[in-house]
């Protein structure tokens, strides 16, 4: 038996809740994480059609990138499609779990997934967050150190971008004095004594530092361990909104604006003035992305793909690169695939579907 909660736990492996914007709401929505799960199927939004969609092939969750609950809903009478959804979800024994900002913050994420349908090359995070990083300083005892260390790394500690089990120690001599109340692993009540010890120190998320600091007590010898958490501003490489990267081969303006169309299977592309120079230099960030057009311009970008860009944010490309709005859902329609390929690659047996209702409630007249 399945359980909704084992699938979450997967998921929010891959992208932990804790790196979501602070305005978002992603997370188990409806529902109960205790159910048997029964099916899941995935979509870009969850609609009142797709919880129906869900019901008529026998699962009981869906899994969406947008959350259909995002204010506060004070009352659910049915009046829009939000309160449709929710009260059909209910009825249904459906549960709603949304993975959105959170997906779109990880390195291998959402945009990462556009940068593959591209084939961009020299990939890293457009806008990287800072304030998510600290250090954990530590002291152990020779005999202990590689338990300690693995149970460090165990815990999510040591990963600085492409590298894991990152570490740095120094050799040096502890002291300490145990009053009549204590129980030593070394030493002798009342005696000051010392002993050589190791001091490690490692990179942690912060939102690991209650596992971390667990995991460092529950394997340390000592009775009481001393350690030292200090905040870092650096910024950390794979967390982090858009992204940038390299074409595999250079072209024109109206070269790459044709592969952006048949990439994304575009009727039309929002585009400012061309500029008639070579395209090499790629950014774009699924969704609504206007808020990095400056930080694509400081990369270097020649070209910003994103979605939702306002009238007066196009004269922010100021002839230094081209903005490109292929629209919002356009822009995630491959999120979907990303989730089934997440799901399938823990849980390869288990029954995953694609929705097969167009969300997207943007239409064009041509």
């Amino acid at each position: 038996m399945m359980k909704i909660s084992g699938l979450i736990k997967q998921l929010e492996a891959f992208a932990p809740l804790a790196y979501q914007e602070s305005y978002d709401n992603s997370g188990l929505l409806i529902g109960n994480a205790d159910w048997e799960c029964k099916g899941v199927i995935c979509s870009l939004d969850a609609t009142e059609e797709v919880v129906m969609e869900a019901v008529n092939k026998g699962c009981n969750l869906v899994i969406a990138h947008h959350p259909i609950i995002f204010g506060g809903l004070k009352k659910i009478t049915g009046k829009d499609y939000i309160e449709r959804t929710v009260i059909a979800a209910i009825k249904n024994d459906v549960a709603i779990y949304a993975i959105h900002t959170n997906l779109d913050n990880v390195a291998f994420g959402v945009n990462n997934v556009m940068a593959d349908a591209l084939k961009l090359t020299n990939r890293s995070i457009l806008a990287p967050k800072n304030n998510t990083l600290a250090k954990l300083i530590t002291y152990i005892p020779l005999d202990y150190f590689d338990k300690v260390e693995r149970a460090l790394f165990d815990a999510g500690a040591g990963n600085i971008g492409n590298y894991s089990e990152v570490s740095f120690s120094t050799h040096g001599v502890g002291a300490f004095k145990a009053n009549e109340l204590a129980n030593p692993y070394l030493g002798e009540i009342g005696l000051r004594h010392k002993t050589a010890e190791y001091k490690i120190e490692v990179i942690i998320p912060l939102f690991l530092q209650q596992k971390v600091i667990k995991a460092l007590i529950a394997s340390h010898p000592y009775e009481e361990v001393a350690y030292e958490i200090l905040p870092l501003a650096n910024a950390d490489t794979q967390i982090g909104s858009g992204m940038v990267g390299d074409l595999q081969e250079e072209l024109t303006e109206v070269e790459f604006l044709s592969i952006i169309k048949e990439v994304f299977s575009l009727q039309v592309i929002k585009h400012t003035p061309l500029l008639n120079k070579p395209v090499k230099r790629v950014a774009l960030c699924g969704g609504s992305g206007s808020f990095l057009i400056k930080k694509a311009i400081t990369a270097g970008a020649d070209f910003y793909i994103t979605g939702d860009v306002k009238y007066h944010e196009f004269f922010d490309a100021d002839k230094r690169l081209i903005i490109a709005d292929i629209g919002h859902w356009e822009s995630e329609q491959f999120t979907v695939n990303l989730l089934i390929d997440i799901i399938k690659s823990k849980f390869p047996t288990f029954a995953v579907l694609k929705s097969e209702c167009i969300t997207n409630s943007v239409r064009y007249f041509l």
